[in-house]
């Protein structure tokens, strides 16, 4: 049985739980809250010594880190990842595009607006997040008025990186009302066969640090 250590409000974390739902693959979920110092334990940075999630293990033992690469493998020999070279090349392409130029952005200004105290300095940061997430988005805007989606020419791993976090933007202060293709894009991700939502952050995780990667 594949596990999967996660925390449940975790965009990163719910790329891997989204996809693993559609591929219609058994897993076992451990809640992994990384904020409390879950994933800082002995036992845990044994397995993975960068110590953050999601974290996926298989009955041998072996160990698989980082959400994209996690979702790559998922997908390796399903519709979920092109087949074709430059397809999939296109779509890694956008994979290292949330990683890089939307997700230390978007993710980190819902986290500063839903985790830290009101009178928290790291609020100082959020004009610049803001401004920064409004400029990945219009990236994706852009690429949507002409295509359907960032995997190719169907949904796929490109989607489910990028709708993790850009579907939670406006807990960040980041407003999608000036994106009506983004819009449309979401509801299509959420109307695609096998969809879950992201779990919300109950009460007890306000004030925790979203530590994924």
């Amino acid at each position: 049985m594949t596990s999967v250590y996660g925390f449940s409000p975790s965009g990163n974390c719910h790329k891997v739980r989204l996809l693993l739902a559609q591929l219609r693959r058994e897993y076992r979920w451990v809640e992994t809250d990384s904020s409390i110092g879950a994933t800082r334990t002995p036992e845990y940075l044994a397995k993975n010594p960068n110590g953050k999630v999601p974290m996926l293990e298989l009955d041998d033992g072996r160990v698989l880190v980082e959400s994209n690469a996690i979702l790559c493998w998922l997908a390796d020999a399903t519709p979920y990842l092109p087949a074709d070279a430059w397809q999939r090349a296109q779509a890694l392409s956008w994979m290292f595009f949330e990683q890089y130029s939307h997700e230390p952005y978007v993710a980190v200004a819902r986290f500063i607006c839903g985790w830290t105290p009101a009178d928290s300095p790291r609020r100082d940061d959020l004009p610049r997040l803001r401004e920064r997430s409004h400029d990945a988005l219009r990236v994706m805007e852009r690429h949507l008025a002409a295509h359907p989606w960032f995997t190719g020419g169907q949904y796929g791993v490109a989607d489910v990186a990028l709708f993790a976090y850009t579907h939670v933007a406006p807990h960040g202060g980041v407003s999608l009302d000036p994106y009506p293709h983004i819009r449309d894009w979401i509801t299509r991700v959420q109307a695609t066969p096998g969809f879950v939502p992201m779990p919300a952050p109950d009460a007890a995780a306000q004030g925790r640090i979203d530590a994924s990667a």
